[in-house]
């Protein structure tokens, strides 16, 4: 990533390379010639091997762009309520995301997201007050780049579990 200022703002570039790794000696002279897989290299990052929807053809041991793009949602929730929660002062001891997406696809073969639904299950430490815990999750879309960008909604269905123990 790298930055400059345009403005008052700052802009960031985010590079990945994309690389079919489906080609099985025919290339796509038909449609059942190759493979759908590809992998993802992002400098100094390991590589992320690929596929289409298994729906779609695609090899289900492998994350696919639907995979990846609900794992992105999830992961930039949680790290700005992460943020937010230490900001504000409630004391957060565990956070797990079971999120569910959404999705359809048209007779012609066109897809899309409708909807993705966060279930996060928070553990706070004792004493905090879970309304104050859960307010949190209102802000988030004011910052998450991820969600900030979607056409489609973002809800979160949270649960909080309070640890019997006051934290020292």
């Amino acid at each position: 990533m790298s930055g400059r200022q345009v403005g008052s703002e700052q802009q960031h570039d985010y590079t990945a390379r994309i690389q079919w790794t489906g080609n099985t000696g025919k290339g796509t002279s038909s449609y059942r010639a190759y493979q759908r897989s590809w992998d993802v290299t992002t400098p100094g990052k390991p590589i992320v091997h690929c596929s289409n929807d298994p729906l779609l053809g695609g090899d289900p041991t492998l994350h696919n762009p639907e995979d990846l793009l609900l794992a992105s949602v999830s992961s930039c929730h949680m790290l700005w309520y992460l943020h937010l929660a230490s900001s504000q002062g409630v004391v957060i001891q565990s956070y797990v995301d079971n999120p569910i997406g959404t999705g359809e696809i048209s007779p012609n073969g066109a897809g899309r997201f409708l909807s993705v639904t966060l279930h996060p299950t928070i553990g706070l430490a004792a004493d905090t007050d879970t309304n104050k815990a859960d307010a949190i999750h209102g802000l988030i879309h004011q910052y998450c780049f991820i969600a900030r960008s979607l056409n489609f909604p973002v809800d979160v269905a949270a649960r909080y579990e309070t640890s019997a123990q006051p934290d020292v």
